[in-house]
């Protein structure tokens, strides 16, 4: 199963709206996070996913 940026940001977005508070800057725990909180199975997409989500948590980071 692969899917293009464009439903990658789609799914982390979504993910980030409805758990803000579970989510950190750690790859690691948001990889981990992502496989309860969804159903993927492709463990490429689930780390693209936990990947886009570290960025922006990294990113809100520094702005704040």
């Amino acid at each position: 199963m692969t899917l293009n940026a464009e439903e990658i940001i789609n799914i982390g977005d979504t993910l980030l709206q409805r758990h803000p508070d579970r989510f950190t800057d750690s790859f690691e725990t948001n990889r981990h996070r992502v496989s309860t909180l969804t159903d993927v199975e492709s463990r490429r997409v689930r780390n693209r996913i936990a990947g886009y989500i570290t960025r922006q948590q990294q990113s809100q980071s520094q702005q704040a």
